[in-house]
């Protein structure tokens, strides 16, 4: 457990920023000022806390889960207020080859036909989701990538990039930049695609979500699966709000979180012993082979995500249409409530010839995305709409 021995107006600002509250949130949270707060930012450690106020902060701090106090401790040892041992010292930090697979899933209801005539029809998916694809001409992506066309309305690109990287914070630098570029591409490829004439002109990508296979790294044992989590929730190992963009928070914040272990609760473990490592979160997958010949190809995990964003996509724009007071407009009559019904039960349902791999990490994926719950909104929503 971290413990601030002599709290200043440093650390306490750095406390708030954890624990991602506004001034007036923390200041709430505290039951001082908004005042006191903003003074803290300002003079940093020009003020000493001590009293009611450092046992206030020190009860927040014990309240704090495992990301938040991650992100604490980053803070800290960033700016060299925390040490490390001779053994963490000798913490390998790097290299790593990942290969990266993003999604940038776009709704763009029924003008998806107008580009349906230069695709090539594809599998179906575990949503048993019809489909088409082309190549996705990203400039920095391998020529696999492709944009997924998908009859219910959806275009959703899966953009792959090998890399070669010196940490786990330059990945994820690299990927919170990225994701903007990224967004801003995927919309204009999208409106370039499309006439001028199509309602959906002005689709914008807004989300991306990643899935990392992990193939080679210098971790084993404990450090290997710290480094999962790190790659799963990235953010412990960056300053997001750095005014150039995201950035590396450092060597000793990472050798920091191999030495104590890191884990963040809100990831679901799909890994086998002996046979894989692999996390599923909000944000990202993560999957590592330790058996090849045993172990879940990439392309399950693929083909999940790609029905499952799809699908993402579409409950999304059902309701912002609901929240917006208007009646959600599908690309055909057929991609109605009972047809959501349907690819719910083909995603959540148990197949024979399933293994136990694929049904965990299926079962991984849907809990960190929330879609169920987000389908089911949907359906009700379409129901409610005669659809």
């Amino acid at each position: 457990m971290t413990v601030v021995v002599q709290w200043t107006g440093w650390e306490a600002a750095q406390l708030g920023r954890a624990l991602r509250l506004s001034i007036r949130e923390y200041a709430r949270q505290l039951g001082v000022n908004q005042s006191t707060v903003q003074k803290w930012r300002k003079r940093g450690r020009g003020i000493e806390l001590r009293g009611e106020t450092a046992e206030i902060l020190d009860a927040m701090l014990r309240r704090c889960d495992d990301e938040e106090l991650a992100t604490f401790r980053a803070a800290l040892a960033s700016d060299g207020q925390l040490s490390l041992d001779d053994a963490g010292l000798g913490i390998a930090l790097g290299p790593l080859r990942v290969i990266s697979h993003k999604f940038v899933p776009v709704y763009i209801g029924e003008a998806v036909q107008a580009l349906f005539e230069t695709a090539k029809g594809c599998p179906v998916g575990p949503g048993g989701l019809k489909h088409r694809a082309v190549p996705a001409d990203h400039p920095e992506a391998s020529p696999e990538s492709q944009l997924y066309l998908y009859a219910c309305g959806v275009a959703i690109f899966h953009l792959i990039q090998p890399l070669k990287v010196s940490s786990l914070g330059e990945l994820a630098a690299w990927r919170y930049q990225s994701y903007v570029t990224d967004l801003d591409w995927a919309t204009s490829e999208l409106q370039r695609l499309l006439t001028t004439e199509d309602s959906a002109s002005e689709a914008a990508a807004t989300y991306v979500l990643s899935a990392y296979l992990l193939e080679d790294s210098p971790w084993e044992g404990q450090h290997l699966e710290t480094a999962l989590q790190v790659l799963t929730t990235p953010s412990v190992v960056v300053d997001r709000e750095h005014p150039a963009g995201a950035r590396r928070l450092g060597d000793e914040v990472e050798r920091a979180l191999f030495v104590e272990g890191y884990t963040q609760p809100d990831t679901v473990d799909f890994g086998m012993q002996a046979v894989s490592l692999g996390l599923a979160s909000w944000s990202g997958v993560t999957y590592h082979p330790l058996a090849l010949e045993r172990a879940l190809p990439m392309d399950a995990i693929v083909a999940l995500e790609l029905d499952v964003q799809t699908l993402w996509a579409l409950s999304t724009y059902v309701l912002d249409e609901v929240e917006a007071a208007r009646d959600p407009v599908m690309p055909d009559e057929a991609y109605g409530w009972r047809w959501l019904r349907g690819a719910y039960s083909r995603l959540t349902a148990a197949r024979p010839q399933e293994t136990a791999q694929h049904q965990l990490m299926r079962e991984a994926v849907l809990a960190t995305s929330q879609l169920p719950d987000r389908l089911h909104a949907a359906q009700e929503a379409l129901r409610e709409s005669s659809l």
